[in-house]
């Protein structure tokens, strides 16, 4: 659904954004893009979208070049973007002039969404918190029902309550057709949604791998005493938390925020682990 290959990015009079980035990604996921402030996150979510233009290299997204900006690519993705103005229109207003740009749009489904949220169609958007506005946004993008949904830090500017209601909404979401990608520095608010990991770091992509092969081939937890050889980052809080090569170890549950630091302070370490587990023999 999305290759991009080889892209370089930069702003006018600033270094290099992104640096030769290299990344395939198909339907029926859901992808966590992680990155510290500044690293690209936005800008790649941008250039998918066909916001931006890629230096050098290319982003095609349905085999299309995403700089042509066809209309048949641009009626099949919706961005929630990190910042963003809405009119000051009633909820339904917004509906009705703006549904009509996405075939698949649906209007039960988004009632419905709005429901959930504690939204009403008659509600003045202007008068509406950045919250609930952010909440407006994600249920039009999932009503649009378009194969690319990009979302950049969603979870921004919503509460607990809220965070785990989008969780629940945009699990029951997951569809074989679409391919959703997830921008965000808040990493354990993706906790038990996304089913693929991509951290950019020094302008490059450090880790892309689905969770599957994480939790088959990387244990992670409160190491045993006297484990060294196969520890690939440990953490002193809370007792010590670390992620060890699996081995023989029992499946652990992966721990989003300690993959994420493993994969900034040690991430020749942690590929190189996953690549030899990967090319090992089977018996």
């Amino acid at each position: 659904m999305i290759r991009i290959k080889n892209v370089k990015f930069r702003y006018p009079g600033s270094q290099l954004i992104l640096d030769n980035i290299n990344l395939e990604l198909g339907a029926g996921n859901i992808y966590g893009l992680f990155g510290r402030n500044g690293e690209g996150k936005s800008t790649l979510l941008k250039l998918m979208a066909g916001l931006l233009y890629p230096k050098a290299g290319q982003c095609c997204v349905f085999e299309d070049d995403t700089s042509d900006r066809k209309v048949k690519y641009l009626q099949e993705i919706f961005i929630v973007p990190e910042e963003f103005e809405l009119p000051g229109v009633k909820i339904a207003l917004y509906e009705k002039v703006n549904s009509p740009f996405y075939p698949n749009f649906s209007k039960e489904r988004f009632s419905t969404l709005l429901s959930e949220f504690k939204l009403f169609p008659n509600q003045k958007i202007s008068n509406l918190s950045f919250g609930q506005k952010k909440k407006v946004l994600i249920a039009f993008g999932l009503a649009a029902n378009t194969k690319l949904l990009l979302m950049d830090e969603p979870t921004n500017g919503l509460d607990i309550p809220s965070k785990s209601q989008f969780r629940k909404i945009m699990a029951s979401s997951v569809d074989e057709r679409k391919c959703i990608v997830i921008s965000t520095h808040q990493i354990r608010d993706l906790y038990s949604l996304i089913n693929h990991v991509i951290v950019l770091d020094d302008s490059k992509v450090a880790f892309d791998r689905p969770l599957s092969i994480v939790s088959e081939n990387l244990w992670f937890g409160k190491p045993p005493r006297g484990v060294k050889e196969d520890l690939i980052y440990s953490e002193a809080t809370f007792g010590g938390k670390a992620v060890l090569a699996r081995q023989d170890q029992d499946e652990s549950e992966v721990d989003l925020e300690l993959l994420f630091n493993a994969v900034l302070n040690e991430p020749e370490r942690i590929n190189r682990t996953l690549n030899r587990i990967s090319h090992e023999p089977t018996i």
